[in-house]
């Protein structure tokens, strides 16, 4: 099949008419379909890896660069038929024929139509993983890495830590449903290979030496969400504070201040609770609390903020600029967090970023999800000097990423090389993109 068999994805070449508007130039109307143009719209749930996940291959009628053929490729997590459903159903009436390299002319015409409804739910996911495919198409037609386009490189080396989630966090496991489980609701774990969800709270001095030795300088433990599944998030018991305190305690006797630590709370907690994990946690001297109390209101934020006496992290549960500028401006935050997939893609990431860096807030890149959420905030990390973490679990870099991406995931000396390969820096494997599989769709003509 050649590129012009499929130049506007709608069965059919250019009009002579559709020629006409075009070469008239850039107006309003008719400036993102000056090519190349998107042709198709791939999705496909992997039920059997993550089946949280929304995996997005944009397809264009430009041909091969490089030797490779120019496909975008995306991502977002959580809700991933209702996400595809807004690209096919709705995304794709825009998408469809038009200039797959306007990136910034479809994000705010599909985010200015989202908000329209209060669509920052699906239809931001869904959003997301347009904008990342878009930027992947971009590099690819430059034969630069999205970092490039963005204005990096500021680093060589992405610095990352490890989230200590176990290898069937977001996965189902043989004989269950295609439920993924509830956000922000690890298992316990077990014992096991890679399984740190278990041995961060049972073994932690023994995982903290072996991180150490991997080369890794920060690791972020869940040890309050047995408190959380036991006891409810309203009040906490002295005892279950000592209880949730105690891994961080034993990595301190064990490999001292060597190896940074952090909590994560997932939102569970009230403020009062939150104050007294606060007070627990101050011995230990955490790098940072995320999200130990819901994001739902800034001043409660910032009065946790003022009251707690260690740093905190606010929350890749937000996902709007204006949350972040609210949270940022309520001096509620020492760190704030961007999950890339989540808040509109690359080009919010990148605007979120500097906004925090107006205020002089360092900023962290989440992914406890996906492989190209991992490459997204890589990309974004790599040109952004505000940037000082991002997030990896390496129970997923090991047994769930091979099964969707052609590119091993390489940390060394606690840190993740920039890539120099064009766009995102990374390849979904197409064997996904089964038209028989479960959870595929597919909109325009390949």
């Amino acid at each position: 099949m050649t590129s012009q068999d499929v130049s506007t994805g709608q069965g059919g070449s250019l009009t002579a008419d559709d020629a006409r508007k075009l070469a008239s130039g850039p107006t309003q109307e008719h400036a993102y379909t000056r090519g190349p143009r998107i042709t198709a719209l791939e999705t496909v749930v992997p039920y059997d890896v993550m089946p949280g996940m929304l995996a997005l291959r944009v397809h264009t009628d430009a041909g091969t660069v490089g030797g490779e053929s120019v496909i975008g490729h995306g991502e977002t997590y959580y809700l991933p038929e209702a996400a595809a459903a807004v690209i096919h159903d709705w995304m794709a009436n825009r998408l469809i024929g038009s200039d797959a390299a306007a990136i910034e002319s479809h994000w705010r015409f599909l985010y200015e139509r989202c908000i329209a409804f209060g669509g920052v739910g699906a239809e931001l996911r869904a959003l997301s993983a347009i904008d990342l495919a878009l930027w992947d198409i971009a590099g690819q037609l430059c034969e630069r890495p999205v970092w490039r386009l963005l204005g990096g490189p500021v680093r060589d080396a992405v610095p990352v830590y490890n989230s200590c989630g176990g290898p069937f966090y977001g996965r189902r496991t043989a004989g269950s449903s295609t439920f993924a489980g509830w956000p922000g609701h690890g298992d316990p774990g077990k014992p096991g290979p890679l399984e740190d969800n278990w041995n961060c709270i049972n073994r932690p001095g023994d995982l903290a030496e072996e991180l150490l030795e991997l080369g890794y300088g920060a690791m972020k433990l869940w040890a309050f969400d047995a408190v959380y599944r036991e006891s409810g998030g309203q009040r906490i018991s002295a005892k279950d504070v000592e209880r949730g305190v105690a891994p961080f305690r034993a990595i301190r006797e064990r490999v001292g201040n060597d190896i940074d630590v952090m909590l994560d709370g997932h939102g569970f907690f009230s403020l009062a609770a939150g104050l007294s994990i606060a007070r627990g946690m101050r011995e230990v001297q955490p790098l940072w609390m995320e999200d130990v109390v819901r994001t739902d209101n800034v001043k409660t934020l910032a009065a946790f903020r003022a009251d707690a006496g260690v740093p905190l992290a606010v929350s890749e549960m937000l996902v709007t600029r204006e949350q972040y500028r609210q949270v940022l401006e309520g001096h509620a935050a020492d760190y704030v967090m961007i999950d890339p997939t989540w808040v509109g893609g690359i080009s919010e990431s990148r605007r979120i970023a500097e906004l925090a860096q107006l205020h002089n807030v360092p900023v962290l890149m989440h992914d406890c999800t996906g492989p190209l959420t991992l490459f997204a905030g890589l990309n974004i990390a790599a040109s952004v000097p505000g940037v000082t973490y991002q997030e990896t679990v390496r129970a997923h870099i090991a047994t769930l990423y091979p099964h969707l991406i052609d590119t091993t995931v390489e940390i060394t000396n606690g840190a993740i090389a920039v890539s120099e390969r064009a766009g995102i820096g990374v390849r979904w494997l197409d064997e996904m993109f089964d038209a028989s599989r479960q959870g595929y769709r597919l909109s325009g003509k390949l």
